[in-house]
């Protein structure tokens, strides 16, 4: 067979070299497009990232092409009608930070609760009072989630290590689970009004654009801690000012800001081409968040660990391994035979 692998960084290379004993596998730094598909015309396999345009311009012009694996959870950058006419199959990673992000979710409210940067900053000053440092018990609270989609889900299954009691708001609930997870699922105006702490875990979309705004924030507790690792866009960031400064939010713990660039995906973050379109330090240095004592900024770094990057590598890989075999991994279509 031969196999393209497109956007592909250097550290990345090792995860294939599996294929190259029996297979011409060759390895591009671009995104395949429509200008440059003609030189894989013998493409039979091809894994691209987000970057790539899959369209009918570019896939036409892969006459030999037999099996997309996307090294990405979204494919709305391939043209799926096409591939199923054509008997493409197109494979994709399914998840690769679910628990990940999940668990960043704990590092952000610890660090809130137990007063964790104050207290590194000052002992590091030489400073070893603990004055002003009182910070709050996790048990017995109430989390209120909003989402629960795979990672909303690790993030119950968590919480009952803490002894906090969860609620949780999803437009599609489902109440097998939250009877087997131990939860209630509650209309959105109750989980604002109940819960100590309310945690985000919804697409960035049109319909979840300033989830929460004025409204919300003023049907929440007293004190209400925010954490939110989904989208920036989800928080009118005007609105949890306002909050903040009142006091009607006591802290934030924030791995995302509605100033940061668009993604899809959040492997995007790690690849060489993002890196050279956008410049964070620039976008959000002088935002006010960043120096606010009582909110926590982390760089859209909740899904970034060593066993999360080499689960997309690996099932990528895995994906092409088990198309080789003729038992295909993850497809999300069912081509017609060409």
């Amino acid at each position: 067979m031969n196999i393209t692998i497109f956007e592909i960084d250097d550290w990345e290379r090792e995860a294939f070299k599996s294929f190259e004993d029996e297979h011409k596998t060759r390895y591009l730094e671009k995104p395949l497009t429509a200008a440059n598909a003609d030189d894989q015309k013998d493409a039979e396999i091809i894994s691209t990232f987000v970057y790539s345009r899959l369209n009918v311009d570019t896939l036409k012009k892969l006459p030999n092409l037999k099996m997309i694996t996307t090294r990405s959870t979204g494919f709305d950058h391939i043209d799926m009608d096409y591939c199923n006419k054509k008997g493409i199959t197109v494979c994709n990673v399914p998840g690769y930070g679910e628990n990940t992000v999940a668990e960043h979710v704990f590092t952000l409210l610890l660090a809130i609760s137990h007063r964790l940067i104050d207290s590194v900053d000052r002992t590091r000053k030489g400073d070893f009072t603990s004055k002003g440092l009182r910070g709050f018990d996790l048990r017995g609270k109430t989390l209120g989630v909003i989402g629960t989609g795979n990672i909303g889900r690790y993030v119950i299954n968590i919480a009952g290590g803490f002894s906090l009691k969860v609620i949780a708001s999803d437009l599609k609930p489902d109440m097998d689970y939250a009877e087997k997870a131990g939860f209630d699922y509650v209309s959105m105006q109750d989980l604002l009004t109940l819960s100590d702490i309310i945690t985000l875990h919804v697409p960035g979309s049109k319909a979840t654009q300033n989830l929460l705004s004025d409204k919300e924030f003023g049907a929440m507790k007293e004190g209400v801690v925010i954490i939110n690792t989904s989208r920036g866009t989800v928080i009118d960031i005007h609105a949890l000012l306002h909050s903040l400064a009142e006091g009607k939010v006591s802290a934030a713990g924030l791995d995302v800001l509605p100033e940061e660039p668009v993604i899809r995906e959040e492997a995007e973050l790690l690849h060489a081409i993002f890196t050279r379109k956008h410049d964070e330090s620039k976008l959000l240095a002088n935002h006010i968040l960043l120096h606010m004592d009582n909110v926590i900024i982390t760089p859209h770094n909740a899904f970034n660990t060593r066993e999360a990057v080499e689960r997309i590598l690996k099932s990528t890989h895995d994906n092409i391994k088990a198309y080789l075999t003729g038992n295909a991994t993850n497809a999300v279509n069912n081509p017609s035979d060409k």
